[in-house]
């Protein structure tokens, strides 16, 4: 996976896609481009899949300005974008802190 402050960059400036999936997600949560950006800034590395079935990608926690925690996994694929595979808001019986799976 690329670095995550180029991560962070392209997150911030809105240099990423949806795949259908993440579209739908967003739609359906209610998840804002300026919440994705707002999270993007300050997102870390949760999990990293280097060996993903398409191409490497992680899941990151960002938070929004309003303090909305966000998980994303992103990927970098044939194009400058990153692509977002999917977003949410990570469950609190599913993980500890946002950060660490139960």
């Amino acid at each position: 996976m690329k670095a995550l402050d180029d991560v962070r960059q392209r997150l911030v400036a809105g240099e990423f896609e949806f795949s259908r999936h993440a579209f739908r997600r967003a739609v359906e949560r209610n998840i804002s481009e300026q919440e994705i950006r707002e999270a993007g800034a300050s997102a870390e590395l949760i999990e990293d899949y280097p060996d993903d079935k398409y191409a490497p990608s992680a899941l990151l926690l960002g938070f929004s300005a309003a303090g909305r925690a966000l998980h994303f996994q992103v990927t970098f694929g044939d194009t400058a974008l990153a692509k977002i595979i999917t977003i949410y808001e990570p469950d609190p019986s599913e993980w500890i802190e946002h950060r660490k799976r139960r």
